[in-house]
This record gives structure tokens, sequence and C-alpha cells, in this order.
């Protein structure tokens, strides 16, 4: 099995959104020994926000590109590539004001490509990344999985709906939630690693 770990969060080891996906890792390969594992830290180097050269790139064939182009539609090409050569994808999304880091939205851009990772037919848009297991690690200083918290929570909801929307849908949400929160932060990481069940 080959699983492509995303992290996302520049806190390093200090991360709870890394530390809950390296544990999805570590249970993941326990499952099922012999998988290989590739990790793309989207934070060193930054993944490049989109720019105008990169749109550009998209949508010019890859005969017509320049030598911009095809420097800038690299890291594109690269994201797709590994998505697509995976069979279980662990994505590290913590909660900043509500919504995910800018850093894992500039990956998605670079991941959605109309005719590439999605297309549009006479019934309406299919993604074209089928058949991958997704896992997404989210942390937050909060409470966001119920409570009235929950209505704030624009990470998990939108990462269903962008990934489903590729061809994404088996995707199973695991938090590690109340790091910031005196009676809950102690034990925040423990209990959500305890939690994860994987197959």
């Amino acid at each position: 099995m080959k699983i492509l770990h995303i992290k996302s969060s520049p806190r390093g080891a200090a991360s709870f959104s890394i530390r809950l996906g390296d544990a999805l890792v570590e249970k993941l390969t326990a499952a099922h020994p012999g998988s290989t594992v590739r990790v793309r830290d989207l934070t060193a180097p930054p993944f490049p926000h989109l720019e105008e050269v990169h749109l550009q790139s998209f949508y010019t064939p890859e005969k017509d590109h320049t030598p911009e182009q095809r420097a800038a539609v690299r890291h594109s090409n690269e994201a797709i590539g590994e998505v697509m050569d995976a069979d279980v994808i662990v994505i590290g999304a913590p909660l900043y004001n509500f919504g995910i880091s800018s850093t894992l939205k500039a990956w998605i851009d670079h991941l959605a490509r109309a005719g590439v990772t999605f297309r549009y037919t006479a019934s309406g848009p299919e993604g074209l990344i089928k058949g991958k297991q997704v896992h997404l690690a989210i942390s937050s200083g909060g409470v966001y999985s119920e409570g009235p918290m929950a209505a704030y929570d624009f990470v998990a909801p939108y990462l269903r709906a962008v990934l489903g929307f590729l061809g994404m849908t088996d995707i199973t949400v695991h938090r590690v939630e109340g790091t910031a929160a005196p009676d809950k932060q102690d034990a925040a990481l423990q209990e959500a690693v305890a939690a994860i069940q994987v197959q």
C-alpha cells in the first residue's frame, strides 16, 4: 500500500495535526506491513499560491508552454502525480480562523485542474481521482465537532466537498480538539490517537 502524508502546519514537532497524522500513518503501516510512505510538507518550502503564470499554464496546451509556464506547472503536476500514485492519503489540517491554512488551500488549487482531476460532462461534473482512501487529521484549539462552535468548522465540510468533487469520497475525519482548552488540552492528543481506527 502506498501512503501519502500531506503536512500543512508550519509548527513542526509542536503541531497537533502533524502528530495526529503521524499516529495515523503509524497505525496504517502497522495494519499493512510493507507499505511505503511519502511525506509532502507543504511548508518547507512553502507550496506556491496561484499566480497568473500558473493559471496560464493550466489552460495552455503542454506543447505550447513557455519556459515560465513549464516551470510554473511543475508544482501542480507533482501534486497530482503524488495523489494519483497513492492508495491512501493522510491530510493534516489545523483549523486556522475557522478554515484551512492558506498553504493547504494552495495545494488544493494546484490539485484541482479541469480536464485532469475533474471534468464537466453532459450529466454534470465528474471527479477523476478515484479509488483513494482519505484520512483527515484535523486539529483545533477549541471543540468544533459538536456544540455551539460546530457551525464555525469550515475545515471538514470544505475538505469533504472539494475532495469529493475531485472523486475522493472515501473520507474519514479524525480530530484532536480542545488543545487550547484548560480542561481538555492535556489529554486531547492521547484521546485522539486512542480513537483512531484503520482498516
